[in-house]
C-alpha cells in the first residue's frame, strides 16, 4: 500500500465484500441462527471502522513501517476468523 488513503480503501471493500458474503450466505442456506448472522455482521463492521480509525491514528514512538505491517497482519487475522465463521452459518 502506497498511502494511507489506498489502505482506507482495501479495508472498506473488503469488509463491504465480507457483509455481502455473510447476507448472501445467510439467505441462501437454509434457516440459518439469526442471532449469529446479526453478531457477524456487527462484527464486520466494527472490524472496519476500528481498523479505519487505526490506520488515521498511528501509535507514537512506533516505526511507520511497522505499524502498519502490525495492522495489516491483525486486519488479515481478523478476515480470516470472519470467511470462517460465514463457511460455518451452514
Amino acid at each position: 500500500m502506497s498511502n494511507k488513503k489506498d489502505l482506507k480503501q482495501a479495508i472498506n471493500a473488503i469488509c463491504r465484500d465480507l457483509f455481502a458474503e455473510c447476507v448472501a450466505s445467510s439467505l441462501y442456506n437454509g434457516k440459518p441462527d439469526e442471532e449469529n448472522t446479526k453478531a457477524l455482521l456487527s462484527s464486520i463492521l466494527s472490524i472496519n471502522d476500528d481498523f479505519v480509525r487505526r490506520i488515521s491514528h498511528p501509535e507514537p514512538g512506533m516505526k511507520p513501517k511497522d505499524y502498519y505491517r502490525h495492522l495489516i497482519d491483525d486486519f488479515n487475522k481478523q478476515v480470516g476468523e470472519i470467511i470462517d465463521h460465514i463457511g460455518n452459518m451452514a
